[in-house]
Order: C-alpha cells, then structure tokens, then sequence
C-alpha cells in the first residue's frame, strides 16, 4: 500500500484530475479515487506499521500446482499412495473444460517430479487421456462421458451437447438492453464456445452508467437458487466447484489466476478493530448465536442509514480524524456494554469510522488470497464474463467475508440511489471504497510504472460491478448446484455399497457363528466300539470337541451293564 501511495504524489494528483476533466462526460472521473487514496496515507502516516511481512520465496516448479490441487480436493492424484478411488465422485461431475484444467496441472505438476528424479506420479493419460493446449481432445471427452454415465439418470435431462452453440445470446450489446445471464451451461463452456466463433468483443468497460446492461438469470427446471437456499453440507461443497470452474474459465480466456500467500499479522489486544473477521463472529456469537455479520459493522451501517443516507458527500468526506480515532477508542472501551450514543456522532466521522474498519482488518476482506483475482477481472474484455468470474471468487469467499461483503454492498447501493439529495452516484461511491478495498497495508504492491491510471480505473469499475450486479453475483448457477446434486447422489450410492457389504459381512460373521455354536452342541463324529468277547454288536460312541476316555469307559460300561452284566464284573473289566 505504501508504493501506491507514494505514487499518488500531488504532481500525479494533478495529472490525473487533468484528465479526468476530459472524461466528465463519460462519468469517468478519478479525482474520488485518489482524494481517498490521499486520506488513506495522511491517515496512516503517523501509525506504526504493525503488519510483519514474510520473505516470500519464488515457488518451485510444480508447487503452485500441488497447491492448486490439493484446494480443489484433488491432492489424493498427486499423493505416494494415489488412487482414483477417492476422487472418481469429483472427477465424474467436472465439465471438459473444468477437466482439462485439471490435467493441465497435473501435466505439469508431473513434469516437474520427473525432473527433479523424484518416484514419479502415475500418467494422468490414465485419469483423462490426452489433451492438447486450447483443445479438449477425444480421449478426455470419451472418459469424462465415461464417468459422466455412472451419475444417475437424472442427469440425461440436464443439456450435454456442447458441440453445437447453446441457447445463449451473443455478446452484441446495446444501451439499457435486458439480456439472459445463463446459469445452466458452465461459465468456462460458454467461453469456449464463444472463443469457436467470431462474435465481436465489446469495450474493456463500459463508460457511462446509464449503459450498464439488465441481465435476467431464466428459471430453470432448477429456479434460481441464491446464496443460503442450499442446506449447509451442500454449500461447503460449492467453493471447491467454483474454484476448479474459475481456474477452468481463466483457462480458457488465457488469464493467469495469481493467488497470494496468507498474510502473519501481530496479535492486537482490540476487540473490535484490527481483529480478524471469523474472531469477531465468534465474540459476537457467544452474544447472539445466529449472528452472521460482525455487530460493530452492523451498528456503523445501521447509523449511517438512519441518518447518513441524505448527508452530501457521505463516504467522500470522512470527518475528522482525530474524532474518528477517538470515536474507534470509545467504541473499544464500551460497544459491547450497550451504553454508547450513536445520536451523539457526526455522520461522517461514522462513515470514516467504516472505512477505517474495512483496511484496519488483518487481511483484506476480498482475502489475501484471492485480492490479485478480484484485480484481473479488470483484464476480461467481456462484462458477461467479468459477472461470472465475479460470480464464481465471491462463492470461493470464506462465509464470514462473504457475508461481510454483501452487507457492504446493499448500503452501497443504498447510498447511490440517494444520488439526488447526497450527491453520490454509483461511480463516486465505487471509486471511494475501491481504495479500501483494494489497498491493505499487510500486502506489497508493485504497480508497473504508468499502469497507476488504469489499475485504478479498473478496480473502481469491479467494486461498480459488484455494487450494480450484486442480486446476480449472489446466486449460485444451476450447474453448479446439479454438479452439487451428482456428488450426493454418487456419495449415496457409494454409501449404501458400503452398508451392503457390512450388512453381507455381518450375515456371515452370524452365520460362522451359528455354525459354531451347532457344532458344539452337536458331534462332529461317531466311532464304533467293537468288543467281540463281551458284545455282539458293536458299540457307536458319539464324539465332540468335549469328548473324554472316561466318557468312553462309561458308555461301554453303562452298555455292559443293559445287556446282563453285573456291575461288579462291569468294573473288574474296565479295570483290567
């Protein structure tokens, strides 16, 4: 954060604002933007840096794929011991594209084991078959029907043909248009089709607001299902799809996916600033258990609807900083004992209050990991396709930032439709918090000379984008949530194979032990005594595992004794 803010010097400053007075009429103008960026830095110079940075070592390669897999939940491919037991359910609901992202890094992850002389892997021509780069060649598509076809039958009615161009409408776009956002075909299909033909791309952004197109999500055989409808089992398993998805569409389009490494942060003995988010639900939890949003957050957006929606420049003017320092204090001290007068505050000391909350968090909300993602959507030409990029980076949000995230975002657009009485459009406000979203002192940023304008812009128009679209953002695609159905019902199946062969195993171990039990108390032989001096016919002594010489001795003697012998003589011949 320092370097970007080091670069927005006053001579910088003032070049911008230059130019951006030609793009007024566009409704383009940056002066927001590095306003913020300049009380970002008069609002830091005097702190401590209290973020401890780790010397990040250049990865091998190889390891960013292992990562890769091992986020996807594929580590068991790569593993001494790797079987395709494991991951078969995972592997048999992925798409051609989802598929030879897949393979492109175990290709590589390969690769590197067999360079370093290390056991190699086994040949992911095993698992997918080949695949050459930008083309899903026919031994992939045949195994991934393959394993498509041990789903159930439910998926035959679910579109599989993607030879042919689906039911989606070209990128030609036009001012105030409605177009359909389709969610039953994979993001990273669609983009592959498109890349077949020759449509025409629009702009990189889109220059004024009252361009910004309508698009309707079709009710499917699925609906529309948003964020929460799924039960919480389901939803874990939606961040590993739309990670292996957006790896799959970045594949596809030929946009790196750069993730960061977490950022170490010194503990802080504060309660409610500068603490981790899932620390703060957590706080707060023991307070009131179903409590999603952190209650500090909360309490600052609540304040500011009742009575900062109609103050002029709210969010661009933040207050005092000594006020708002002090303000921070105070709430330490008392929030959480419920004695603190919110009437008592200047709303614009509260709105700073809010940002201050946004970057003081140890890792930014967008998360270290995937804050350079949410950057490169800038880089995607298409706005269908930054939406579904977009669409699949918040599903990949860890629930706290997610929920964090959108609460944000609904007083966002509430602010911007008061445009008439505060005088802050959707482009003011998106180029205000942009800087705190983007900007975290606990990351470096290394800005290429001459990019600053453009980086800017960029991020300002993906908060504008999440802002605008945030009703599409937070649903969940159809072919996600029937990638989803597939795992449960392939798990189920799997499941009750494994009752079947408990319920098989017990029958048996019952059965072995009746046998047992009969055997005891049954013989297992009979022997024939044969005495011609003293019986006529021969003696069947019946024999078990319990049976003595004594036990013998006694049956002869008792049959002596039937057939008219005394027992006097009986035992005199026994004896001898």
């Amino acid at each position: 954060m320092s370097r970007f803010a080091r670069k927005c010097s006053l001579e910088p400053l003032q070049s911008e604002r230059r130019h951006s007075r030609s793009d007024s009429a566009g409704n383009l103008s940056m002066d927001t933007f590095w306003l913020e960026v300049e009380s970002i830095k008069e609002s830091t110079e005097s702190e401590p840096e209290e973020c401890s940075f780790t010397d990040v070592k250049p990865q091998e390669e190889g390891e960013a794929e292992a990562e890769w897999l091992q986020d996807a939940g594929l580590s068991d491919l790569i593993a001494d011991c790797a079987t395709e037991n494991g991951n078969i359910v995972l592997l048999s609901t992925l798409t051609k594209t989802q598929a030879a992202a897949v393979q492109r890094r175990l290709d590589t992850y390969t690769r590197s084991r067999r360079k370093k002389n290390k056991q190699p892997v086994r040949d992911v021509r095993d698992i997918f078959g080949v695949v050459g780069s930008g083309e899903t060649a026919p031994e992939l598509a045949s195994e991934i029907d393959r394993l498509q076809h041990r789903s159930t039958s439910s998926n035959n009615n679910q579109k599989s043909d993607t030879t042919g161009v689906p039911d989606f409408p070209s990128p030609l776009r036009g001012s105030g248009q409605e177009e359909i956002f389709s969610t039953e075909i994979a993001y990273s299909e669609q983009a592959a089709i498109l890349l077949k033909g020759s449509f025409p791309r629009e702009s990189r952004r889109i220059k004024d607001e009252s361009s910004l197109t309508k698009f309707k999500i079709p009710k499917g055989r699925l609906g529309v299902t948003r964020i929460g409808d799924l039960s919480p089992q389901d939803m874990k398993k939606i961040p590993t799809l739309a990670f292996i998805e957006l790896t799959a569409l970045c594949d596809v389009l030929g946009l790196e996916l750069k993730r960061n490494k977490a950022v170490k942060w010194k503990a802080t003995e504060n309660r409610l600033f500068g603490v981790p988010l899932a620390t703060l639900l957590e706080n707060d939890q023991k307070l009131f258990p179903n409590t999603k949003v952190p209650l500090i957050l909360q309490a600052l957006l609540s304040c500011l609807e009742k009575k900062g929606l109609d103050t002029e420049g709210i969010l661009r003017v933040s207050g005092s900083q000594t006020r708002i320092k002090s303000l921070e204090r105070r709430l330490e001290s008392t929030f959480y004992s419920g004695i603190f007068q919110w009437d008592e505050v200047h709303q614009n000391d509260v709105s700073g209050l809010l940002k201050r909350f946004i970057r003081e968090l140890p890792a930014p909300l967008l998360t270290a990991e995937y804050l350079p993602a949410f950057a490169a959507v800038q880089n995607i030409p298409d706005l269908k396709q930054r939406l579904q990029a977009l669409n699949l980076l918040i599903l990949i949000l860890p629930e706290p930032n997610r929920n964090t995230l959108k609460a944000l975002l609904e007083f966002l657009r509430l602010v911007a439709s008061r445009e008439k009485k505060n005088k802050m459009s959707l482009w003011n406000v998106s180029t205000v918090i942009a800087p705190n979203l983007f900007m975290h002192k606990g990351l470096r940023n290394k800005i290429p000379e001459g990019k600053e304008k453009q980086l800017a812009e960029g991020a300002a128009d993906i908060v504008r984008m999440m802002i605008h679209y945030q009703d599409l953002l937070w649903t969940i695609s159809s072919f996600l949530v029937t990638q989803v159905r597939k795992l449960n019902e392939s798990s189920s199946r799997k499941y009750q194979f494994y009752d079947r062969r408990i319920k098989n195993l017990l029958r048996k171990i019952h059965t072995d032990k009746e046998k047992t039990e009969k055997n005891h108390a049954e013989p297992s032989k009979v022997v024939k005594v044969q005495a011609s001096l003293f019986l006529k016919d021969s003696l069947e002594v019946h024999l078990n595992n319990g049976t003595k010489a004594a036990d013998v001795l006694r049956q002869f003697q008792k049959h002596l004794c039937q057939n008219g012998w005394s027992i006097v003589n009986t035992v005199n011949l026994i004896k001898w």
